[in-house]
C-alpha cells in the first residue's frame, strides 16, 4: 500500500511569531476565550501550561448544549498539531483563533492569512490580498493543494490511465 510522505513540519512551525496582518488579543479577550471552554478543554490548557514549553493550539468556537441542554457558544482547543477546517470569515465564530502557551503565559489571536495559506500548502511567495477577509477567503473553504496533488498522482491519474489502456485494448 502506498503511504503519504512523512510530515516535515508541525502546526507550530507554520505560526508566525510576529504577524503583521493580525494583532494579539488583549489579556481580557484571551480570558474570555478560556472561559468559553468546557472543563475538558480548560484541562488541555492547564496540561500545556504545566509542560513549561511553547505549545501552540487551534481554537474553534462552536455552539454546544450545556449540562442543562441550553445551547451556548463553546471554545474547543486542540494541541495535536492538526488544524481543523479553515472556513471563510463569514462571522466571528468562523474565524480561527490560535492559542500560544509559553511557560505560564497564554496568548491568543486570529490565525493570520499567511498562516492559513501555509496550512493550505501555499508557499510564502504566494501573493495574498492585503485586506484580512479577502486574503482569508483565498484559503478558507478550500482544498489543500499538496493533498489534492498527491491523490491525483497516486490514485486518480493511475486509475484514469488504466481505464484508457483497458478501453484501447478492448477496442482492438
Amino acid at each position: 500500500m502506498l503511504r503519504p510522505l512523512a510530515r516535515n513540519s508541525t502546526f507550530a512551525d507554520l505560526i508566525e511569531d510576529a504577524p503583521t496582518a493580525v494583532k494579539w488579543h488583549a489579556a481580557a479577550h484571551t480570558t474570555y476565550i478560556l472561559n468559553l471552554m468546557s472543563p475538558l478543554n480548560r484541562k488541555k490548557v492547564s496540561d500545556a501550561i504545566r509542560t513549561g514549553l511553547r505549545v501552540v493550539g487551534a481554537v474553534y468556537r462552536r455552539t454546544r448544549p450545556d449540562d442543562n441542554g441550553i445551547k451556548r457558544q463553546r471554545a474547543e482547543v486542540r494541541f495535536d498539531d492538526v488544524a481543523g477546517c479553515l472556513r471563510t470569515p463569514a462571522g466571528d465564530s468562523s474565524r480561527q483563533v490560535i492559542l500560544v502557551i509559553e511557560g505560564k503565559t497564554v496568548r491568543s489571536r486570529l490565525l493570520s492569512p499567511r498562516e492559513a495559506a501555509r496550512l493550505m500548502g501555499l508557499n510564502d511567495n504566494y501573493m495574498l490580498p492585503e485586506r484580512y477577509n479577502r486574503a482569508y477567503h483565498v484559503c478558507g473553504d478550500g482544498v489543500c493543494v499538496p493533498v489534492v496533488r498527491y491523490i491525483a498522482d497516486h490514485i486518480l491519474e493511475p486509475v484514469l490511465l488504466n481505464r484508457k489502456t483497458s478501453e484501447l485494448i478492448a477496442a482492438e
